[in-house]
């Protein structure tokens, strides 16, 4: 038992234990026991590893960068459009160059201090229900969910465009169904396989643009850059094309249960993720558009293989298009990955039907990979530019509520444990929100009166279906995964609350952490707890030490000074077992 290697924690129950106290875990799935002997006088929170159990591999830092920089980027493949919507070069390397600074870095910001408060498999419908509670959670779970299946719905399309413009429809519609389904097998075998390939196909997919970039300094006049014809501008395009390259640096919140130790991997794996997205997009733009004095008509969808065939020749505009068709690959797979995920959070928080929450023997789950490829299959017959419209009006009514919930959490629950918090206080945290909030609206009162009246139907759709899984989940219609634990018979309490159990206090809340949307409870009461106790604030690694009695006798999480990975370690079991219950 000294090796905890491989095996799965469970959070168990809270009860004041005496010498000699017997710990009991049990587990839905196969209803088996195991019993180990506590000698502690304090109150105890335990969680048992259950043999038998293996853990399911973790997601690390360079594959959750490659994550990142597909599900925002994937390259500057779609971006042509922005140099013929902006009348020319100026307005699109302008875009690309200060809209990260009003966009991009306060959304990473936000993601990165709660996708670490809060790493669960849900991601941002967990932050939206801990601010508002779970009715407007689910709505931007599924507003997020739909928006994604469409975006992804382009990419296959996108990858048969690169290979080839000749395939007559009678195979096309064949090919996209194969694409389809063989994305969805990779998916299905496993999160590190889907990073891992992420990572070579970023190294595949930028490679011939650092080529172009190096060929292409002996052609540059910095003066083509500063061409527009304001004439010319469509900026409803423009500012669709520009939100869409560089949107959904929130997606990776939904694979934090994935991720090996998030609070340290998430920021660096978001820092590294700007840098790369903001410079796969920058470079090739200043090369294309210096070199070459090529008409703004011109920069259409693929156009940058041309320029690779004018700047290096033929075998360079050949490796541009297969590095575009394999980026849309990978911009598959990361769509895809934190789509399902995202449904088997919300499955875990009795959102959804329990069957959304199994996973496959590769620990991806099943149904959800299922469901998001079906989507797909269905919203393909969309035009490029239609889905894009749709999918950011959705997009941006659901980034609306994460910026107001950061704000919330901020102002309701300042003591909720937050490994990383934006070095901000809550008022200049409010003023970074602004600018992208304004880019919302902008980009919400620029759609057409079509996207109004589609994202209003998906609206009413999520209004709809709310109510019926509640009701569900209440006459018992279909198995949910969160159902509160039985008291047990012996005086076993479900999870009370930790300051109450440990100041002595009446225990006013003993449903908060047992309720369906309590969340964060337990992590504001154990930061409470600093001030109670009167300790050093910084040490919350001894003050946990000290005041809960967790051994490794009983195989527990021992947290000691300056232990800060089996501080969060404990933390993120505490969140599941809110969530859970």
């Amino acid at each position: 038992m000294d090796d905890d290697e491989g095996w799965q924690w469970h959070p168990l129950l809270f009860y004041n234990s005496v010498n000699g106290v017997r710990v009991e875990a049990k587990t839905k799935q196969d209803k088996t026991s195991k019993s180990f002997e506590c000698l502690t006088t304090s109150p105890v929170l335990c969680c048992v590893v259950l043999m038998g159990e293996k853990a399911n591999p973790k997601v690390t830092l360079l594959p959750l960068i490659a994550l990142i920089f597909y599900e925002v980027s994937g390259g500057p493949f779609g971006l042509e459009d922005s140099v013929r919507a902006g009348g020319g070069p100026l307005l699109s390397l302008l875009g690309f160059f200060f809209f990260p600074f009003f966009w991009s870095i306060p959304e990473a910001l936000v993601t990165a201090e709660l996708a670490t408060t809060f790493p669960l498999n849900a991601g941002y419908v967990v932050w939206i229900s801990s601010a508002f509670g779970s009715f407007w959670g689910f709505q931007a779970g599924f507003w997020k969910w739909f928006s994604g299946v469409m975006d992804n719905a382009l990419y296959p399309v996108l990858f048969l465009d690169y290979i080839t413009n000749s395939l007559p429809i009678l195979y096309r519609i064949p090919s996209l169904f194969g694409i389809t389904l063989s994305l969805t097998y990779l998916n299905y075998r496993g999160l590190h396989i889907v990073g891992f390939s992420a990572v070579f196909l970023a190294l595949f997919s930028l490679s011939p643009f650092l080529i172009l970039a190096l060929l292409s300094i002996p052609q540059i006049r910095p003066r083509r850059w500063l061409l527009v014809d304001f004439s010319k501008v469509d900026w409803r395009r423009y500012f669709n094309t520009m939100f869409w390259n560089l949107n959904y640096w929130d997606k990776a919140s939904t694979l934090a249960g994935e991720v090996e130790n998030p609070s340290k991997t998430f920021p660096k794996a978001l820092f590294g993720g700007l840098v790369l997205v903001i410079s796969s997009y920058l470079i090739p733009l200043l090369a294309g558009t210096g070199a070459l004095s090529s008409s703004p008509s011109e920069w259409v969808d693929g156009y940058f293989a041309q320029v690779g065939m004018l700047i290096g020749g033929s075998w360079l505009k050949l490796w541009i298009q297969v590095a575009a068709a394999m980026s849309n690959l990978g911009l598959f797979e990361a769509e895809m990955t934190s789509d399902a995920f995202q449904l088997q959070g919300m499955s875990k928080m009795g959102m959804l039907p329990a069957l959304f929450a199994s996973r496959s023997k590769y620990g991806t789950p099943t149904v959800s990979i299922l469901l998001s490829a079906t989507g797909v299959i269905f919203l393909s017959w969309m035009s490029f530019q239609e889905i894009i419209e749709f999918l950011n009006f959705l997009y941006a009514i659901g980034m609306l509520l994460e910026f107001a919930a950061f704000i919330t959490l901020r102002l309701k629950k300042p003591n909720l444990y937050r490994p990383y918090s934006v070095p901000l206080g809550t008022f200049w945290a409010t003023m970074l929100c602004l600018p992208p909030a304004l880019l919302l609206i902008l980009v919400m009162c620029l759609a057409s009166l079509r996207t109004f009246f589609v994202s209003g139907a998906v609206i009413l759709v999520g209004f709809i279906l709310h109510p019926i899984m509640v009701q569900a989940k209440v006459k018992n219609w279909i198995l949910f995964e969160a159902e509160p634990p039985p008291l047990h018979s012996t005086g076993w309490q479900q999870c009370h609350s930790l300051v109450s159990e440990l100041t002595d206090q009446e225990n006013k809340d003993v449903e908060l952490l047992v309720s369906s949307s309590p969340f964060a409870t337990a992590e504001e009461e154990l930061s409470s707890m600093q001030t109670q106790f009167t300790l050093n604030s910084k040490d919350k690694c001894a003050l946990l030490s000290e005041h809960l009695g967790l051994f490794d006798r009983v195989k527990t999480y021992v947290f000691q000074p300056l232990r800060l990975e089996r501080c969060e370690s404990f933390l993120s079991v505490l969140r599941a077992y809110a969530f859970q219950t």
